[in-house]
């Protein structure tokens, strides 16, 4: 049966032209969105989608229900607020910005809970970098983002962490040591680096570290890519464990010798930081963390 869900999600995903970001934006887990996009199709017995391998484009027919689905949101949007305005109930929007890893990771589960918490808010969603989020709050573009490893004195409310993990070729002579390894010892290595489009990656780590990684045969943005090209053997990695793929035929996984983290929090600009939706969202995480429910880590 179709609900407003799944017009939701049709227009997330035409949008963005990726079901883990639609899926992110709209509250529901990947293989969630899948699975009702494939039934909005049985349902009108037809594709709406074509699917690549990392995009998911709208057919000609995919199009024109996305502009209908498009206008009917808008009047049924425009309906709540007659509805919300005869009752006194304020609308109010909430624009959070954040880097794709942690919307299609950390933030579903987070935004679900707070749609169903506050439905008066409307949760608009930016996919930036680490840099362009903290620019994006000191300039009052967004009302909250999510920020990697803030200082400590830093007014922000914890998301949780992700370890950083060794990746390299199953055949590789380091890959038979143990079950962990030195960094030193990786970042001597031929080296894949995948930045997630962050700045804090692995070169970053290292050079925190005091270590370089002086042989670095490729630079990619995508985590997906840098696993392809451990697999054939052109270097090793280190990546957020969050990343690392369900399949790992041909990869072998160690931890660092000294675990190193990447810490994820909430942080509002100074014009919204008094602001009802991020006041709501700020008091929700705090007490899923009293009550001892983190959203990750």
């Amino acid at each position: 049966m179709m609900n407003l869900m799944h017009w939701r999600l049709m227009l997330a995903v035409a949008d963005a032209g990726n079901i883990t970001h639609a899926a992110a934006e709209v509250g529901m887990t990947q293989s969630g969105a899948s699975q009702a996009i494939a039934n909005l199709e049985d349902m009108l017995g037809a594709p709406l989608f074509t699917r690549e391998r990392r995009q998911t484009l709208p057919t000609a027919l995919g199009l024109r229900v996305a502009d209908e689905a498009r206008t009917m949101l808008d009047a049924l949007g425009r309906i709540q607020s007659i509805a919300q305005d005869a009752r006194g109930v304020a609308r109010s929007t909430l624009r959070l910005a954040s880097f794709p890893m942690v919307f299609s990771t950390i933030l579903p589960p987070v935004l679900r809970r707070f749609r169903q918490l506050h439905p008066a808010f409307e949760v608009v969603s930016l996919e930036a970098s680490d840099d362009e989020v903290e620019a994006l709050l000191a300039a009052g573009a967004v009302d909250a983002g999510v920020v990697l490893n803030p200082a400590p004195d830093r007014h922000v409310c914890p998301l949780g962490q992700d370890e950083w993990m060794a990746v390299l070729p199953a055949a590789h002579p380091l890959a038979r040591a143990g079950n962990a390894i030195d960094l030193a010892e990786l970042a001597a290595q031929p080296f894949v680096l995948a930045t997630g489009g962050c700045s804090v990656h692995a070169q970053s780590v290292a050079q925190d570290a005091g270590i370089a990684i002086a042989d670095v045969r490729a630079t990619v943005q995508e985590w997906s890519s840098a696993f392809t090209l451990v697999r054939e053997g052109l270097g090793v990695s280190l990546v957020p464990a969050l990343t690392l793929p369900d399949n790992r035929r041909g990869l072998r996984v160690l931890r660092l010798a000294t675990p190193l983290f990447r810490s994820f929090a909430l942080a509002a600009s100074e014009e919204a930081a008094d602001s009802a939706p991020v006041l709501a969202l700020f008091s929700m995480l705090r007490s899923l963390q009293d009550d001892g429910v983190a959203p990750a880590g």
